[in-house]
């Protein structure tokens, strides 16, 4: 029987084996269980005792590796870090906190959390020549791309934090990026508006500071609104982890070659920058804008997606792991209210928002498909009603991403099984042939 003829079969009882039957052939391979009861069939030597693969396009059935950070029931719309639940941390706690959570594995004592914060506080400021480097972007450049170099750049200016298997030194080379990554975005920004960089204030709480750096100018006072603040924390927060993302991953496979962490954290930035991952809330407003430019009230674009009208699609809803309500999108929903309402801003924008979910949830069509809103959904109309510009909604996702991506890379860096990332592939490509002359062809 040929190579391309095998059959399969897997068995897989009480056991702590699975059984794997290939053309006749059997093989025994390890049960592996998670603490909330997730089962995986371990295939990291399948290869070389049975001289095969399997294909899994997108990851989307492969673990690539066993984590302790996270934790996702898409079916029952569950989010933990560390096995805190997201709506307890909303409520409850503040973005630096739940970034030492994710990267420690704890809950921090109060002064480790006041600790924490001095030093995220002294390493706010970036080294005078990092703003040289915004003068050779051009000022309509997107600021993911932006921030993606200058993260990369990181490593130019501390080469003493490039040892990855030297605590201490990561330990400051962490405490400087959740430090400055705020202010490399807000930097960003004021190289696209054209105006003076805004220095860090250690008066100011982490997503204030932020707030400040974005939107103040030296021509007058600017008081950062506490509500405002607490909700741009708030979105840092529910944004910090979210399992094996396509960054999270691509951050593990930089890392896992021992490069060092600003190189690692810039790869995830870029990965994080595409449309179909960091980029899903700038696509709700887009899609939000062009029903109001119609004068639909979504009634008739829902009814376009239903239709497959071509160019039609629902952006903002549905989810690759929740299959359920995304928890986050739930208490997203109400801080979009309350800092609208704070703000007393009115946006016909959030209207067509409510009128499409609550089509969408008493739809058939919706509902069959598992269709629910998630975190994109509201986020992207909370942060224009801030004045965040479009462009910039995928920096500050960058901002709350990073404890999760430092998490990961950490868990990575001492994990004894941890191996260099090296996929395989089923070649189709053409079989060996002669190499053909000029002449001849």
């Amino acid at each position: 029987m040929g190579r391309g003829l095998y059959y399969f079969a897997l068995a897989m009882g009480e056991s702590k084996k699975a059984q794997l039957t290939i053309d006749g052939s059997s093989y025994e391979l390890p049960i592996i269980r998670g603490t909330e009861n997730e089962v995986a069939v371990d295939i990291s030597r399948l290869r070389n005792t049975a001289g095969v693969i399997t294909m899994d396009p997108g990851y989307g059935n492969t673990g690539s590796c066993s984590s302790a950070i996270t934790f996702i029931d898409g079916e029952r719309g569950i989010l933990r870090y560390r096995g805190v639940p997201i709506e307890d941390l909303a409520e409850h706690s503040t973005f630096l906190e739940a970034a030492w959570l994710l990267m420690e594995g704890e809950l921090p004592t109060q002064e480790e959390l006041d600790t924490f914060k001095d030093h995220i506080t002294y390493h706010t400021m970036v080294h005078e020549d990092v703003k040289r480097f915004y003068a050779g972007f051009p000022h309509n450049a997107h600021p993911m791309a932006v921030t993606g170099a200058v993260v990369g750049a990181l490593s130019t200016f501390y080469p003493d934090s490039m040892q990855v298997t030297n605590d201490r030194e990561m330990e400051i080379a962490i405490h400087r990026l959740i430090a400055k990554v705020p202010t490399i975005v807000a930097y960003s920004y004021k190289h696209s508006m054209g105006q003076p960089f805004m220095s860090p204030l250690n008066k100011l709480r982490y997503a204030a500071n932020f707030l400040h750096m974005m939107f103040a100018t030296p021509a007058e006072e600017y008081e950062v609104d506490p509500v405002v603040a607490r909700t741009m924390d708030l979105i840092f927060l529910l944004h910090a982890d979210h399992e094996q993302n396509c960054s999270a991953s691509t951050v593990r496979m930089v890392g896992s070659s021992q490069a060092n962490l600003f190189s690692a954290i810039s790869a995830g930035v870029h990965a994080l920058w595409g449309p179909l991952h960091g980029g899903a809330n700038q696509a709700v407003v887009e899609m939000l804008e062009q029903i109001l430019a119609s004068g639909d009230d979504g009634k008739q674009f829902l009814d376009k997606v239903k239709n497959k009208r071509a160019g039609t699609r629902l952006m903002g809803f549905g989810h690759r792991v929740y299959k359920n309500f995304d928890p986050r999108a739930t208490i997203l929903k109400r801080a979009c209210f309350e800092v609208l309402e704070r703000l007393g801003v009115s946006t016909p924008l959030l209207d067509i928002a409510v009128q499409l979910e609550e089509i969408a949830l008493r739809d058939d069509y919706f509902i069959a498909r598992k269709l629910y809103p998630n975190v994109d959904f509201y986020s992207g109309i909370i942060l224009q009603a801030l004045g965040v510009p479009v462009n910039m909604f995928t920096t500050l996702f960058t901002i709350g991403r990073l404890p999760g991506w430092i998490a990961h890379w950490t868990e990575m860096i001492h994990d004894p099984q941890n191996r260099i990332a090296r996929p395989r592939q089923i070649y189709t490509g053409a079989r060996e042939r002669p190499y053909v002359p000029m002449e001849q062809r």
